[in-house]
């Protein structure tokens, strides 16, 4: 996917905690070291992006990414989403400079563009739809907004739309659009009884703020609208790619369902499933039965060495082992010592007890994982059985946080190779 230079367009979109920052980042560096001129838009407000990219600080402006390894011209430009920033500048585009000016210091208008409901995930449609235009890119990765509503960028544009052809804007922008003195004595009348209770409902200075903004922007709302339906329709257009991103928790899968179901219902091309944070083993062939099992025998003193490497249970007869069985967790002999006997006889060393006691630590801290294992593929299996279509990616889980490039092309890596983590 970001071979073709026919997708122009990657969304990460997902739960919010999953990792849609670093992967929408991962993916950006990648794609600019391998030719493609990529810029990362990010709304997520924790600045790991910039951090992670070398960067002091992101803002509304794209800056480029120094230390990418790009060839044939590869570049990568990263920015952060000022959602207030990109309404100001939407006004200032298409609006004379005083009616800018009038609606820039209108307080309804600064309340609405630092925190209406809706207008984050608006204005990530608008900025999208920016810098497609510009085509100065040839790949835009987008880092969705984290929401508790999955989706939400993709329903901004209809929900402002309805507030702007709402009955309550309707009726404010009435005046305006009634000319002489039909529209005094309508003024008079009708907007004074209107005016009057809802005046004592929401205050009066609120509602004069709010019949101003309406009166300055009654020419914008059409270019909302308009704009907001072509980047909508630029989503579900080829060159377009969605990916989910997820971990492989049921609540965080299931949430990764309603995407994968939501975005079908919207026609919108789904390119797969990144499953973030997958665990391995080095050991998956020793199960965790038989590594708690074998950690409790070294707590008892029942497995002793064989020399080459068999094991035995005290009063047992002795069995061949498999190649993945108990000998791979039996404690090793101690370099110079003779072979030990069950715990507690004279010849049994302090540091043959020190062995066995962190080799049964490690088996059941090897337990664990196995269980975390199996738990994690189980839910997997249930997100695959249900949908069947979807790619799966996996990326296994990292020690740490992603904090600097080397971190982001690990994790670019794991995107593109399709292994199962091992480790």
């Amino acid at each position: 996917m970001l071979d073709d230079r026919g997708t122009r367009i990657i969304v990460c979109c997902g739960a919010g905690g999953v990792g849609k920052t670093t992967t929408a980042a991962a993916l950006g560096v990648r794609a600019a070291e391998r030719g493609r001129r990529v810029v990362v838009l990010t709304i997520d407000p924790a600045r790991r992006l910039a951090q992670s990219m070398g960067i002091d600080s992101l803002d509304n402006t794209p800056r480029e990414v120094a230390g990418i390894k790009g060839s044939d011209g590869g570049q990568l430009h990263a920015m952060m989403l000022d959602m207030k920033r990109t309404f100001d500048e939407i006004v200032e585009a298409h609006a004379d400079p005083e009616r800018a000016r009038a609606i820039l210091e209108n307080p309804f208008y600064q309340s609405l563009s630092a925190g209406f409901a809706g207008t984050q995930e608006y204005m990530a449609m608008e900025k999208l739809g920016q810098l497609r235009a510009r085509d100065e890119w040839d790949l835009i990765v987008v880092d969705t907004p984290p929401s508790r509503s999955a989706l939400d960028f993709l329903d901004a544009p209809k929900r402002l739309g309805s507030f702007l052809d709402g009955k309550f804007i309707k009726l404010l922008m009435a005046p305006a659009k009634v000319g002489g003195r039909a529209g005094m004595k309508f003024l008079n009348v009708g907007m004074s009884m209107m005016t009057g209770t809802l005046g004592k409902l929401l205050g009066g200075q609120f509602l004069k703020d709010v019949q101003t903004f309406v009166a300055a922007m009654d020419t914008m709302f059409g270019g909302f609208r308009t704009r907001a339906d072509a980047t909508y329709k630029l989503l579900q257009a080829p060159g377009t790619a969605f990916l989910v991103v997820a971990t492989p928790e049921r609540d965080a899968l299931r949430e990764a369902a309603y995407f994968v179901e939501r975005l079908a219902a919207e026609e919108m091309p789904l390119a797969g499933l990144v499953l973030n944070r997958v665990h391995g083993s080095g050991a998956a062939r020793l199960s965790a039965e038989r590594a708690r099992a074998a950690a409790e025998n070294l707590d008892e003193g029942r497995i002793v060495d064989q020399g080459g490497g068999k094991t035995e249970l005290s009063g047992s007869p002795t069995t061949e082992p498999e190649p993945s069985d108990l000998a791979t967790a039996a404690a090793p002999p101690v370099p110079g010592a003779a072979p030990t006997a069950d715990r507690g006889t004279p010849h049994d060393s302090t540091a043959d007890r020190d062995v066995r006691h962190l080799t049964a630590g490690l088996l059941r801290l090897h337990a664990e994982r196995m269980r975390v294992l199996t738990r994690e593929q189980r839910t997997r299996d249930r997100f695959t059985a249900l949908h069947p279509e979807v790619a799966v990616a996996e990326v296994a889980a990292l020690p740490g946080d992603v904090h600097d490039l080397a971190g982001l092309r690990a994790i670019g890596d794991r995107l593109t190779t399709g292994r199962r983590p091992s480790a």
